[in-house]
């Protein structure tokens, strides 16, 4: 069928200006049946839409009620709609109907508008619609605090909505979603009726809220009373196995798939949450079985198999799944470069990021969140600070508690504590990570009092310390040779706050004790200690004997941190100087040969450099770089200069 060029203008102009006649059920068959009306079902483009409304204005369709609701839906809800133009047309309407109201706020759920959708709904109430139940579903599901999701709960018993069971599934899921599972349960079990969608909404709250157990008793409940589960709900049980690491679990509702003939018939999403359990149970091989027997792939199957590879440290396997992935979004990048931040692979953490952001995908915070702890651990300032101008900022992205502490978290480790001070205080809302962070940074930075100082305005505050807490409070004291605060705060931890000491909070007070030259007490604490001693803890001691040439006790250390660590060149190399400090020469022998024995050679010293997103890495005496000509001749004339600059200085004194 040929249609007409369309004014769009004039179209909406015309059907808001004139009466709507009402049509019977037999005339709405025979308006279903109208080509025009027939080819807006197949309609996949606005160009199109506005074409055949254009159509519908010629014949005088554009008048009734029904093909103009039909346009009204393709606009806001279809994947080639136009949501703005949605609600121009909306705004033509001298009394649209409940259905379009509901489509329009469902336009904005669509788009994550929760706002625009929410505002919407309130001018429903207010211009005295009559609303149906699934007004009140759309409308608690734009609500973004759980206060204005309880003035629409109101409003359900006002209106004699409180024993529709949509609704009630509605509220039980609002209440759900935010936490409030004492609510959810209340309006679960008060409701008359209740089927498989109240069941689920009920154990996805909990599921999503990390409450696990208490979801597999409300589904061993929901089995018990007759209620037949869904996808849905085998698809939440299957989170809390995963969620969990439940491998036996996650079998066990698996057999229950299999017995109600579930399997038969999976769908990919139902085939996804059982990929991804046994990605999280650690069962790579089941999955990985699974995935290549797999019909159909989305790109969440792919991302599971990538993300158990990564976590699992097989981060070749990882890179070579995320190389054939046919289609890739901000998920899979977000899995392949958490892979390499969190197994210590900075570099190719960031050059992947660099690629993804040249690919044109916008990075969200669980993004920044692994990029910003790349940055930290290779002290990639440059990026860090490119991230909090450049994107955060100019952007207007919004910056949470999560998000800050990473950035403070990012600028101590990469040398830049003042930038870290800054962004601390600038922070509105805090969290006690935030505390933390900011006095793990303070202590690093050998500033140990302010790092104490910091501490106590934390509890002044009314925080309550964790262990990291005072893992940075005993490490401030022990890089300010702060020995009597040290002694106190590691009383305090146990006595004020039930707090255990861990082999961390031991290793900073042997740290501490060893450093201002107290070895013996240092020791004594070694052997008193209620768990065995590791690496941290005795390479404090034997670093305080190098410091103290202590040889006797240097040799105990270096025995223990041997048993422990073989190949560590570390061990060696304290253990050599020490020797060398005392003049044993001899000693100094029997440790390069025992190096020479276990096949261990010394870890050679690097530094490395970004420049325009590229990182440059070198080693002593390093001429494989292909600009290390220049880079010497630049290095001899700075040593020239410098050298110089001695020889005035020398020439005034």
């Amino acid at each position: 069928m040929k249609l007409p060029p369309f004014h769009a203008s004039y179209s909406i102009h015309l059907f808001s200006t004139l009466p709507k006649p009402s049509w019977n059920s037999s005339q709405t068959t025979l308006l279903i049946t109208n080509p025009t009306l027939l080819a807006l079902e197949s309609c996949n483009s606005m160009p199109l839409l506005k074409q055949i409304q254009a159509q519908m204005t010629r014949t005088g369709l554009i008048f009734h009620v029904f093909p103009v609701s039909r346009i009204l839906t393709f606009c806001a809800l279809s994947d080639t709609g136009d949501l703005p133009y949605a609600q121009r047309l909306f705004n033509q309407f001298l009394n649209p109907n409940v259905y379009m109201w509901n489509v329009m706020i469902r336009g904005y759920l669509k788009s994550q508008m929760y706002v625009k959708g929410f505002s919407l709904f309130r001018l429903m109430v207010r211009k005295c619609v009559e609303l149906d139940r699934r007004s009140f579903v759309f409308g608690l599901k734009a609500c973004e605090g759980l206060l204005v999701g309880e003035s629409v709960h109101s409003l359900v018993w006002k209106l004699g909505f409180c024993c529709d069971l949509v609704v009630r599934n509605g509220l039980v899921h609002f209440y759900g979603e935010r936490g409030r599972l004492g609510c959810a349960h209340k309006v679960f079990d008060e409701s008359p009726e209740i089927d498989v969608v109240s069941w689920t909404s009920l154990i996805n709250g909990y599921v999503k809220q990390g409450m696990l157990d208490e979801a597999w008793r409300v589904f061993e409940l929901m089995k018990a009373s007759g209620v037949e589960p869904n996808e849905i709900t085998m698809m939440a049980m299957l989170s809390a196995c995963s969620q969990k690491g439940d491998l036996e679990m996650g079998k066990s509702v698996l057999d229950y798939v299999k017995r109600m003939n579930m399997n038969t018939n999976m769908s990919l999403n139902l085939m996804n949450s059982v990929l991804d359990m046994y990605v999280k149970c650690g069962s790579l091989a089941t999955a990985r079985e699974m995935f290549e027997g797999m019909r159909a792939r989305d790109v969440f199957s792919w991302t599971s198999m990538i993300n158990g590879y990564a976590k699992n440290g097989e981060l070749i396997t990882a890179k070579k799944m995320f190389d054939e992935m046919p289609e890739r979004n901000v998920v899979s990048w977000n899995a392949m470069i958490a892979g390499y931040s969190q197994n210590n692979r900075p570099k190719e953490a960031l050059e992947l990021f660099h690629e993804m952001v040249n690919a044109g995908l916008v990075p969200i915070e669980i993004t920044l969140l692994c990029v910003l702890s790349a940055c930290a651990q290779s002290g990639c300032l440059d990026l860090g600070q490119w991230l909090s101008f450049n994107y955060v900022k100019q952007n207007r992205v919004h910056l949470t508690v999560t998000l800050g502490n990473a950035f403070i978290d990012m600028y101590a480790k990469c040398g830049n504590i003042d930038a870290a001070v800054e962004l601390f205080n600038e922070m509105q809302d805090k969290d006690l990570v935030s505390w933390n962070t900011m006095i793990v940074g303070f202590a690093s930075h050998g500033h140990a009092v302010k790092a104490l100082n910091l501490f106590e305005q934390m509890r002044e505050m009314g925080y309550k310390p964790d262990e990291i807490t005072f893992v940075g409070v005993l490490s401030a004291c022990s890089h300010g040779g702060l020995l009597t605060q040290g002694r106190s705060y590691f009383k305090e931890m146990e006595n004020n706050y039930g707090l255990k000491p861990t082999v961390e909070h031991y290793a900073c007070m042997v740290d501490l004790l060893g450093r201002i030259g107290l070895l013996d007490e240092a020791y004594g604490l070694v052997t008193e200690m209620p768990m065995e001693p590791d690496k941290a803890v005795w390479g404090a001691v034997l670093n305080a004997c190098r410091m103290h040439n202590n040889l006797d006790l240097g040799k105990l250390a270096t025995e223990k941190l041997l048993k422990l660590d073989p190949d560590d060149s570390g061990v060696y190399v304290l253990m050599e100087s020490l020797c060398a400090t005392r003049c044993e020469w001899d000693d100094v022998k029997n440790v390069r040969s025992m190096m020479r024995g276990n096949g261990v050679k010394k870890t050679p010293g690097r530094s490395s450099i970004e420049v325009d997103g590229e990182f440059h890495e070198f080693l002593v005496a390093d001429k494989s770089h292909p600009e290390s000509e220049n880079i010497y001749e630049v290095l001899g004339e700075i040593i020239l200069l410098s050298r110089l600059e001695d020889d005035v200085h020398k020439s005034f004194d």
